[in-house]
C-alpha cells in the first residue's frame, strides 16, 4: 500500500480515542489485510494521533464471520470485510459487494458516491447500528482455482466450490454446491478435497495463499465478482461520539483507502500472474463461452428473484439496475471500445 505522508510522528497527539478494527482477513494478509492496516494508519495520522486504531486479524479477537456482530454490539468500533458475507443479516447487503455480471470497480464507485448507493447502504445497515463505507476494491477477479477442467456446463454438476454471495446462488442453480468459507480455511479445504474449487481474488492474493499448490487450473474471467467492493463498517454510536472534524477524517480516510487498494492490486496482479505461470507452471484457462452464457442467464434469474424477497432488497436492486442501465451504454463506447481497439488482432 502507498505510504502516508504529510504528518510528522512528532506532531501526533496522545490518543483521545482508542478504537479496535476487527477484520475477516488473516493478519497482514497481502492486499486485503494490508488494506485494513493502511486504513488504520490513515486515520491515525490524518487525525494527528487523536484517534488510534488497532487492527485485529481474523480470530485474534473474534472469528472471521463474526465481525459484523462484534461491531454492531460495540465489542469493536470498526470492522473490515465484504458485504456479501452478511446475507443472513440482510439480503440487500450483497449488492454492496459484488453482483454477477454487474458493475465494475469504476462503475461501483460511481453508484456509491454519485448515485444512490451510499444512501441505500446506510439504510440497510441502520437497524444494526452500523455506518458502512467502501474501503477497497479488487477490480475484476479471477473465476477461480479448479481441480478439474471446465469444458462444458455439465462439468459444473456437483462441483463443490467455495464461492460466497450471489455468485454462490448462481452456481447452485447451475448444479454446483456453493460453500461459504473464510479466507483462512480455503487452502486446507481445497488441498484435502473438501471442496473441488475455490474463488478468492486474483493472482496477487491467490499467490499469497499458495492456492497454486492445491489446484491445477486457474480460470478467468471472474463473472461472479466484476468489481468487488471491500467495506469498513463503523459502530454508529462510536462514530457519532467523535467531534465533527474527526468524523469527516474517518469518512475521507475510507475514500482514500478505497482507491488505494484498487491501484495496489492493479499494479501487482500481473507480476504475480507471471510468477504463477512461469515459476509454478499454473494452467490459466478461459471459461468456455457456453458456460459463461449459461451463468449469465442464470445470474439474471437469481438476482431478480433475490431482489423480490423483500421491499428493501427490491429498492436497492432497482437503484443498482437503473444505474447499470445508465452507465453501460457510455462505457460501451468509451472504456470497452478503447480496450477493444487497444487489443492486437
Amino acid at each position: 500500500m502507498a505510504g502516508v505522508t504529510g504528518v510528522s510522528s512528532r506532531a501526533l497527539a496522545s490518543p483521545e480515542y482508542r478504537w479496535k478494527m476487527v477484520t475477516t482477513w488473516p493478519k497482514n494478509f497481502p492486499g486485503l489485510g494490508t488494506g485494513a492496516n493502511y486504513l488504520a494508519t490513515l486515520i491515525n495520522e490524518m487525525s494527528g494521533g487523536r484517534i488510534q486504531v488497532k487492527v485485529y486479524g481474523a480470530k485474534e479477537l473474534v472469528g472471521a464471520l463474526e465481525v459484523f456482530d462484534a461491531v454492531s454490539r460495540g465489542t469493536a468500533e470498526m470492522g473490515h470485510g465484504a458485504a456479501y458475507y452478511w446475507k443472513g443479516k440482510s439480503r440487500a447487503a450483497q449488492f454492496f459487494s459484488a453482483v454477477p455480471f454487474g458493475l465494475t470497480a469504476q462503475e461501483m464507485n460511481a453508484w456509491l458516491y454519485h448515485g444512490e448507493g451510499m444512501t441505500l447502504w446506510e439504510e440497510v445497515y441502520e437497524p444494526f447500528g452500523l455506518v458502512p463505507g467502501a474501503a477497497g476494491n479488487t477490480g475484476v477477479q479471477m473465476a477461480g482455482w479448479f481441480n478439474r477442467e471446465i469444458n462444458s456446463v455439465a462439468d459444473l454438476q456437483g462441483l463443490k466450490m467455495r464461492i460466497p454471495g450471489l455468485g454462490g446462488e448462481v452456481l447452485k442453480r447451475a448444479g454446483g454446491v456453493p460453500v461459504l468459507l473464510p479466507g483462512g480455511e480455503i487452502f486446507s479445504s481445497l488441498q484435502s478435497g473438501a471442496i473441488d474449487a475455490t474463488e478468492w481474488v486474483g493472482p496477487y492474493n491467490d499467490l499469497a495463499f499458495g492456492l497454486h499448490k492445491a489446484a491445477k487450473y486457474y480460470y478467468y474471467p471472474g463473472w461472479h465478482e466484476p468489481g468487488t467492493t471491500l467495506e469498513c463498517f463503523i459502530n454508529k454510536k462510536a462514530l457519532e461520539s467523535l467531534p465533527n472534524d474527526l468524523q469527516y477524517i474517518v469518512r475521507m480516510a475510507l475514500r482514500v483507502a478505497n482507491q488505494d487498494m484498487l491501484a495496489d492490486l492493479t499494479a501487482k496482479n500481473h507480476r504475480a500472474l507471471e510468477q504463477l505461470v512461469n515459476v509454478h507452471k499454473v494452467q490459466v484457462k478461459r471459461l468456455p463461452d457456453d458456460v459463461l452464457g449459461r451463468l449469465r442467464t442464470l445470474s439474471d434469474e437469481v438476482v431478480a428473484e433475490e431482489a423480490a424477497q423483500d421491499p428493501l432488497t427490491k429498492k436497492v436492486f432497482d437503484s443498482y439496475l437503473n444505474f447499470r442501465d445508465q452507465v453501460v451504454p457510455w462505457h460501451r463506447i468509451s472504456e470497452q471500445a478503447y480496450m477493444n481497439a487497444r487489443s492486437p488482432g
